[in-house]
C-alpha cells in the first residue's frame, strides 16, 4: 500500500496478513452458521460503512461482530480527507480477529467522481491480496456504489438502517444511488418497521429488523455499580440519554424541561456532530459527559432514575428505530420519549414507555417514570417482551436469509 505522504499524520497501520479462502467440510462445519455450505468456501463479507467502526456502537458494530466469529469482516470506512495529491493511501487495521477496518486517505477538495475512482483504486489490490474472492457484499451506505461498481459478489445486501437521504448534508445524488442500489442488491433489511413500510414495495425481498439488544449486558445496570467519576457529584433525581448529538436532537425540549425544573439534572453522553456546542442548551443542571464507550453504558445508567429519548420530531427522525429504547428497557430503568413511531409502536402502545410531545408532557411523564423505579410487576412486563429480542436472534435470521440467497443464485448457475 502507498506510504503516507510527508508530514502526513500518522495513524496506526497494519497490513494483513496472506490468508487463503476457508473450505469448510461436512466433519468440522459450524452448525449455528447459516453460512457454511460443506464443501464450499466460506464466504468473506465487505461492509461498506458511511460510520466508522471506533464511532458510537451501534448497529454496524453489533451486526458484523456476530458475523466476525464465523467469518473475515472487511469494514471498509468513508475516507479521511487528510492526504496530499500523490499521497492517496490505505489505512488498515486489524483490531479484532476476524475484523479489517479499511480507511482509504484522500486529499481534501476532491471532486466527487475523483474521490470515488480514488477510493476504487485503493480497494483494488486489497482483494487479489487477501484473496477475497467468494464474499457477501453488504451496503450501509448507497454511495459505496460510486466506487464498487466492478465488484462481484455472491450476495449483495442493503442493510437500511436510516433514511439517510433526510440528514443534514445528505448529498443529493443519494436517492439516485439508492434506487440503483435496490435494483443491485438481492435483501434488503430495514433498521425498524416504520422503513420497512416505506421500502416494502420498492423490492421483492425486505425484511424489517428494529433494534435489537444484549440483555446480559444492559442488565449490569440493574445491580448497583460504581458511579463513574464525572458523573458520581451530579445530584439526583438524574435523567440520562446516550447517543448522538446531532439535528435529530431535540435541543428546545431539553433547554425547556431543564429550565422548568432546575431540581432536576439531566446527563448528555456523545458525541455532538453536524451542529455547534453554541446551539445546545447549557444550565447548572445540564451536564454533557462526551462519548463513553459501549462497556461503560452500564455503570453511568445505573446511577440514572430515568432513561430519555429526547429525539425532534422532523424529517431525519421519521423512520428511526433507536437501538437505545429496549436498551434502556433492559437495564431496568423506567423510559420517556418523544412520540418517535417506531418506539410508539410497540414500547408506547404496550405501556413500556411513556410517551411526550412537549415540555409539560415531558414533566408530567418523567414524574410517572419516578414513580414506577421499583416497581417489579412492570419490569416483570418488560422482560417477557424482550425475551425474544437479541442481536444474536436477529444475526442468525440475516445469515439464514443471506445463505439462502447464496444458494439459490448458486443453483441458477448450475
Amino acid at each position: 500500500m502507498p506510504a503516507p505522504a510527508k508530514g502526513e499524520k500518522k495513524s496506526a497501520r497494519v497490513v494483513i496478513p496472506q490468508s487463503s479462502s476457508i473450505t469448510v467440510t461436512t466433519a468440522d462445519s459450524d452448525r449455528n452458521n447459516p453460512l457454511v455450505m460443506p464443501g464450499m468456501p466460506v464466504p468473506d463479507l465487505v461492509c461498506f460503512s458511511h460510520l466508522r467502526w471506533n464511532f458510537v456502537f451501534q448497529r454496524p458494530q453489533h451486526i458484523m461482530t456476530r458475523f466476525m466469529r464465523h467469518i473475515r469482516v472487511f469494514f471498509v470506512e468513508e475516507p479521511y480527507w487528510d492526504g496530499t495529491p500523490g499521497g492517496e493511501w490505505l489505512e488498515v487495521q486489524n483490531p479484532e480477529q476476524n475484523l479489517w477496518v479499511v480507511i482509504p486517505h484522500l486529499p481534501g477538495g476532491m471532486e466527487r467522481e475523483d474521490q470515488e475512482k480514488g477510493v476504487e483504486q485503493l480497494l483494488q489490490p486489497l482483494f487479489p491480496q487477501q484473496k477475497i474472492d467468494s464474499f457477501i457484499a453488504w451496503y450501509y451506505t448507497p454511495m459505496a456504489l460510486g466506487f464498487t461498481q466492478t465488484l462481484q459478489p455472491l450476495v449483495t445486501v442493503y442493510d437500511c438502517m436510516d433514511e439517510l437521504s433526510a440528514f443534514r448534508g445528505a448529498p443529493p445524488i443519494l436517492l439516485d444511488r439508492e434506487k440503483e442500489l435496490f435494483q443491485r442488491a438481492d435483501l434488503v433489511f430495514t433498521g425498524g418497521q416504520s422503513l420497512y413500510e416505506a421500502k416494502q414495495e420498492r423490492h421483492s425481498s425486505v425484511h424489517a429488523f428494529p433494534s435489537s439488544i444484549e440483555q446480559e449486558h444492559f442488565a449490569q445496570a440493574r445491580q448497583p455499580q460504581p458511579d463513574p467519576e464525572d458523573q458520581a457529584a451530579i445530584p439526583h433525581p438524574r435523567f440520562g440519554f446516550y447517543g448522538v448529538i446531532d439535528e435529530r436532537f431535540d435541543i428546545g425540549l431539553l433547554g425547556g424541561i431543564a429550565a422548568a425544573r432546575p431540581d432536576w439534572h439531566f446527563v448528555m453522553l456523545g458525541p455532538v456532530v453536524k451542529i455547534s456546542q453554541e446551539e445546545l442548551p447549557h444550565g447548572p443542571n445540564i451536564h454533557y459527559l462526551g462519548m463513553k464507550s459501549y462497556p461503560e453504558l452500564p455503570k453511568y445508567l445505573s446511577g440514572w432514575d430515568v432513561a430519555l429519548l429526547l429525539f425532534a420530531m422532523n424529517e431525519s427522525t421519521r423512520f428511526i428505530s433507536p437501538t437505545k429504547t429496549p436498551e434502556y428497557l433492559a437495564a431496568g430503568k423506567p423510559v420517556v420519549s418523544t412520540p418517535i413511531r417506531d418506539v410508539v409502536r410497540p414500547y408506547g402502545d404496550e405501556a413500556l414507555v411513556h410517551i411526550a410531545a412537549d415540555v409539560a408532557q415531558m414533566e408530567e411523564a418523567i414524574s410517572k417514570a419516578l414513580a414506577e423505579r421499583d416497581d417489579q410487576d412492570r419490569q416483570a412486563t418488560v422482560d417477557a417482551f424482550l425475551k425474544q429480542n437479541s442481536w444474536d436472534i436477529t444475526w442468525h435470521k440475516m445469515a439464514t436469509l443471506i445463505g439462502g440467497a447464496i444458494r439459490v443464485k448458486r443453483s441458477s448457475k448450475n
